[in-house]
């Protein structure tokens, strides 16, 4: 199911109806209230969400959902604005999966969704990953330091998942971004950097494992 948070009603009728023909499910909402009442009853695989509502916006609705552990990890859409880069940059910053800027096709707006639905697929049952008292659990999505859990963010999930596939490796920026975002994300390390800071915090006394290399980027280097 996907929720399309859109208040114009011809565009949001439009993006309902190419996501049904492309054989997926949707539903649409004018305003935050709304898909807040739908998400009580239905989480969905993912939300298009647009930046410009009435009464709560984009932004704010993003920000909320990051925060509920029980939301947070739904992939995000983000429509914006032609040329609005601050609201394109905030919204990854959030944990935004993907942008779409306006006016765009239904074609790509498919294409987009189903992108970020593929990468959102959880990986085949496997080990958990260990690094000192820090646990990643593939099969259940899961994260624990010290056997407490970890709300992360999916986003923040796909980082700490790429460490602990790789221990000791260093990732520059560029990597790590083309990685979990994509190639049409290139540029926008700064994204990185905002989201390797949460991560480090989430991660409690675990944060000290992921480690900067000036000038090139970042390792994850735990106790043996």
């Amino acid at each position: 199911m996907i929720f399309c948070v859109e208040d114009d009603s011809s565009i949001r009728e439009l993006m309902v109806y190419a996501l049904h023909s492309a054989g997926l499910e949707a539903a649409g909402f004018s305003e935050a209230a709304a898909f807040w009442a739908a998400l009580r009853e239905t989480t969905p695989d993912l939300v298009m969400l647009d930046i410009m509502l009435p009464g709560e916006d984009g932004i704010s609705v993003l920000k909320r959902l990051r925060a509920d552990p029980a939301a947070a990890q739904i992939p995000v859409i983000m429509a914006t604005a032609k040329g609005t880069e601050y609201d394109k940059v905030m919204g990854l910053d959030l944990g935004a999966d993907d942008y779409l800027s306006k006016p765009f096709g239904m074609m790509e707006m498919v294409s987009r969704v189903k992108a970020v639905l593929r990468r959102s697929r959880p990986e085949a049952a496997r080990e958990p990953l260990r690094a000192g008292g820090l646990e990643l659990n593939p099969n259940e999505h899961t994260v624990k330091w010290n056997h407490d859990e970890v709300n992360l963010t999916r986003k923040e999930y796909e980082l700490l998942l790429k460490f602990m596939k790789h221990p000791g490796q260093v990732f520059t920026r560029e990597e790590l971004l083309f990685s979990i975002w994509g190639a049409e994300f290139a540029g926008e390390t700064r994204t990185i950097d905002v989201h390797i800071g949460t991560l480090r915090t989430k991660l409690q006394g675990a944060g000290g494992y992921i480690k900067t290399v000036r000038g090139v980027g970042y390792r994850l280097e735990a106790p043996r």
